[in-house]
């Protein structure tokens, strides 16, 4: 009677195994290629330029404050050569603080602008697994196989709704990225 009972209860779970569908969605190409995603870039880009800048400017001062130092130390009493390299030190601690702070603002505002973007294809790849009734998506990227029979692609639909231009690949995205990053390089 138990062995006819575990067989039964196995048959069971086979019978509802086989009934659930499942999908597979490349959620990182959808995040990457989604129109706000250009729009975040572009904003990091900028922030990121403007840190740069701000990086530059003080660099440049410390640059020009070792260069006074280096021509006029031999004529200064130890006094001065000795307050001048504590202002040179100050200001190397200034401009690596400064470095931590400007690359931590821009993770910050990278995650702040990222956020809506993963939320929006999250939410629209669990509305579309919910219109094809499936009971579970996986992201391509991470699932070591998939039989292609019997698992739903939710990528081009996805990519659809999502407004990702046809044809856009993350192929084509790094070279659109290494084409701007070549002719910024041209114009310094």
């Amino acid at each position: 009677m138990k062995k006819i009972f575990v067989v039964a209860v196995m048959a069971l779970m086979t019978l509802s195994a086989s009934a659930q569908k499942i999908g597979r969605v490349s959620f990182s190409e959808l995040v990457q290629l989604m129109p706000e995603a250009d729009e975040a870039r572009a904003t990091l880009k900028i922030v990121s330029q403007n840190a740069d800048e701000a990086l530059q400017d003080i660099y440049q001062e410390y640059q020009n404050k070792m260069n006074q130092y280096q021509q006029k130390q031999a004529s200064w009493t130890p006094a001065i050569k000795e307050a001048k390299e504590r202002e040179l030190m100050d200001m190397q601690n200034r401009l690596q603080e400064n470095q931590q702070a400007f690359q931590a603002e821009i993770q910050q505002k990278q995650n702040e602008l990222m956020e809506p973007i993963y939320k929006k294809a999250q939410d629209m790849v669990q509305k579309l697994a919910k219109e094809a009734g499936l009971t579970a998506v996986f992201d391509s990227s991470s699932a070591l196989y998939f039989d292609e029979a019997a698992v739903i692609d939710l990528t081009p639909a996805a990519r659809k709704a999502l407004k990702i231009a046809e044809g856009r690949t993350l192929q084509s995205l790094n070279e659109e990225l290494q084409a701007q990053a070549a002719a910024e390089q041209q114009k310094k």
